[in-house]
C-alpha cells in the first residue's frame, strides 16, 4: 500500500514506530509522575494548602471572576468578529486610498502584543491624553484591536481563496460589489474558515488572563491573590490548578459549542439549502460553472 505523498511503512518500520511510541509514553508518564511526586513531597496536595478553597466566600469570588472573564470575552469576541469583517472588506477594496489605510491598520495592531496594548491603554493613555479607562475597557479594547486584526487576515484569506469565477458570475448577473460580497463570498469564506475562527476565539478567551496586569478582576487575578495568602501556606500551585481547570473547562465548552454550530450550519446548508437557498448564490454558482 502506498499513497501519493509517501510509501506506507513496512513491518520493520511499523515495529520501530511502536517502540518509539512506547518509549515516548513512558518518558511522558515519568515526567508527569516526577512532577506529581514533587508536588506531594512539598505538601502541595495537603489539606492545609487547599483549605482556602473550601470557604464559600472564596468560591463566590471565583465565580464572580469567571463571570468577569466571560463578560470580557463575550464583548471582545463580538467586537473582534465585527472589526475583522470590516477590515477584511476594506483591504479588499479596489481603491488604493481605501485599502492602504486598512492594510497598515491591520498590520500595526496585529504586530503589537496584546499585553503591550493593555498596558498602553491603561497606563499610557491617562498621563498622555488625560483619559482614564477602567481595567475592563482596556482589556476589551486591546483584545478587539488585536484579534480583530488577526481575524481580518483570516476573512481576507478565505475570500481570496474562493474561485474568481464566482465573483465574476455575480457581477455578470447584475449584482453590485457589496451584494456579491454579502450574498456569495462572505458566507462561503466564513464556512471554510470556521475552524480557524474558532481557534482564534479560544485564543481570545485565554488572552483575557492578561488582564491581571491592569488589575482586571478576572480568574488569574484572583488566583494570584489567593496564592499569595501566607496564612494558608501560600497555595500557589493549588491556585494555579484551580485557575487552569476553569480555563480548560471554558475552552472545552467553547470548542464544543463551536463544533455544534458548525455541524448545524452544514446540516442546514445541506438540507434546507436546495429548497430555500439564496437565489443570488445559486445563480452565481451556475454562471461560474459555465465560465
Amino acid at each position: 500500500m502506498s499513497s501519493v505523498l509517501y510509501d506506507a511503512p513496512g513491518a520493520k518500520a511499523r515495529a520501530r514506530h511502536r517502540i518509539f511510541g512506547v518509549i515516548s509514553v513512558v518518558v511522558i508518564a515519568a515526567i508527569i509522575g516526577f512532577v506529581v511526586w514533587r508536588f506531594a513531597e512539598t505538601g502541595q496536595f495537603s489539606a492545609a494548602k487547599w483549605q482556602i478553597f473550601t470557604f464559600a466566600r472564596v468560591q463566590q469570588t471565583l465565580l464572580q471572576a469567571t463571570g468577569a472573564t466571560l463578560s470580557a470575552f463575550g464583548v471582545a469576541a463580538v467586537g473582534s468578529l465585527a472589526l475583522g469583517l470590516f477590515l477584511a472588506v476594506g483591504r479588499l477594496s479596489d481603491r488604493p486610498w481605501v485599502s492602504t489605510p486598512f492594510h497598515w491598520f491591520t498590520e500595526l495592531f496585529r504586530a503589537i502584543p496584546v499585553l503591550i496594548l493593555m498596558m498602553l491603554l491603561y497606563y499610557g493613555l491617562p498621563p498622555a491624553l488625560g483619559v482614564k479607562w477602567p481595567p475592563y475597557t482596556a482589556v476589551v479594547v486591546a483584545l478587539i484591536l488585536y484579534n480583530g486584526s488577526v481575524l481580518a487576515e483570516v476573512f481576507r484569506a478565505g475570500i481570496e481563496a474562493l474561485p474568481k469565477g464566482q465573483r465574476e458570475a455575480g457581477m455578470a448577473i447584475g449584482l453590485r460589489k457589496s451584494q456579491v460580497m454579502a450574498s456569495i463570498l462572505l458566507p462561503q469564506a466564513v464556512r471554510s474558515m470556521l475552524p480557524v475562527i474558532i481557534s482564534q476565539l479560544v485564543v481570545t478567551l485565554k488572552d483575557t488572563a492578561l488582564g491581571f496586569i491592569v488589575t482586571y478582576n478576572e480568574i488569574l487575578f484572583q488566583a494570584k491573590f489567593f496564592g499569595s495568602q501566607v496564612q494558608y501556606g501560600t497555595p500557589i500551585i493549588p491556585s494555579s490548578i484551580v485557575a487552569g481547570v476553569l480555563y480548560v473547562g471554558m475552552c472545552l465548552i467553547l470548542s464544543g459549542l463551536a463544533k455544534l454550530a458548525e455541524r448545524q450550519l452544514r446540516r442546514s446548508q445541506r438540507v434546507a439549502g436546495p429548497r430555500r437557498g439564496a437565489p443570488a448564490l445559486s445563480a452565481a454558482q451556475g454562471a461560474a460553472d459555465k465560465i
